[in-house]
């Protein structure tokens, strides 16, 4: 009998992560190992765990799974992460790959679309939802030049965060960062994007799904 794939579950809520492991362990191939609540929290057991794939939620409280999947693989640069988010958008799927995440799976596709995603990562290969692969093949036939692939993982970070109203001391605090550096963020997203109040920034974030309208 094969070694089943170890499996770290990362998201805020309680009953997501209870309801996913009892579907993954239906799977004599899966096997979960831990759990965390956070990105913060994902990180530090990351290296405590070494697992085989990391399926981590992308909007959490405090720092999101983006920025834990940047430090992860700054870290462990051979980590296999797969998003399993609830925005199911070209936009945030684009800056998790970008990011080194190799699958992105919507919540709201098939169940057996999570277990079939985590075991390609896990073969090396990459995996998107059926629905999100279409929505970037959408966009990029329209030829609508979405701005916000444009960011990095580090300066979407502070963008979401700015668009969700985040204060400037606050975000320095999620992101272990100066105020200094985040207020150098804010000036260079305002260049990037061509925005010139916090105002557009929201609009802007709410037009491409970064943030509900």
């Amino acid at each position: 009998m094969s070694v089943p794939i170890r499996i770290i579950l990362v998201d805020d809520h309680l009953v997501v992560r209870s309801g996913l492991r009892r579907l993954l362990e239906q799977s004599d191939d899966l096997e979960v190992i831990a759990e965390a609540d956070s990105g913060e929290q994902a990180y530090q057991i990351f290296g405590e765990h070494l697992p085989d794939v990391l399926v981590m939620d992308m909007s959490m409280p405090g720092m999101g799974g983006l920025e834990a999947v940047r430090r992860i693989l700054a870290r462990y640069p051979a980590a296999r992460i797969v998003i399993f988010s609830m925005h199911e958008n070209a936009t945030f799927a684009t800056q998790a790959l970008t990011a080194g995440a190799r699958g992105y799976v919507a919540k709201s596709g098939a169940a057996d679309d999570l277990v079939r995603g985590i075991r390609e990562v896990n073969a090396g290969r990459s995996y998107l939802s059926a629905s999100i692969a279409q929505k970037i093949a959408l966009q990029s036939l329209s030829g609508e030049e979405d701005p916000i692939k444009r960011l990095s993982a580090r300066e979407f970070e502070v963008f979401r965060l700015l668009a969700e109203g985040g204060a400037i001391e606050v975000i320095a605090d999620t992101l272990n960062i100066s105020q200094k550096t985040v207020a150098n963020y804010q000036t260079m997203l305002k260049q990037k994007l061509g925005i010139n109040s916090p105002v557009e920034l929201v609009r802007l974030a709410i037009r491409y799904g970064v943030i509900q309208g």
